[in-house]
């Protein structure tokens, strides 16, 4: 397994961006698909996005999608997140995942290490 560590969270108007990181160590992360999820109080957790090892493939949930992009940087074994025009209901902790595997999945149990979540809150 890989240890990931979110970074990047923060507060911001609605309408605003943000760039959250997930850093891996522990393994090379080449070989991992890479997911975000997130998860608001009282709500279950919900797919966001996620990359294949290759970065060939990237997948969106349709509510996110043309707002956020994900990529990776195989030399900083780093994932990114970049999310534009934020809205309130994207007020969430969000995760990276990190399942190892080629196919990048929407489904949390593809993936075996989670990081501990960093903070997004969206005023409006």
């Amino acid at each position: 397994q890989v240890q990931l560590v979110e970074s990047g969270g923060g507060l911001v108007q609605a309408g605003g961006s943000l760039r959250l990181s997930c850093a891996a160590s522990g393994r090379t992360f080449s070989n991992y698909a890479v997911g975000w999820f997130r998860q608001a109080p009282g709500k279950e957790r919900e797919f966001v996005a996620a990359i294949s090892w290759s970065a060939y493939s990237t997948y969106y949930a349709n509510s996110v999608k043309g707002r956020f992009t994900i990529s990776r940087d195989k030399a900083k074994n780093t994932v990114y997140l970049q999310m534009n025009s934020l809205k309130p209901q994207d007020t969430s902790v969000y995760y990276c995942a990190a399942g190892y595997r080629q196919i990048a999945s929407s489904r949390a149990g593809e993936y075996d290490s989670w990081g501990q979540g960093t903070q997004v809150t969206v005023s409006s």
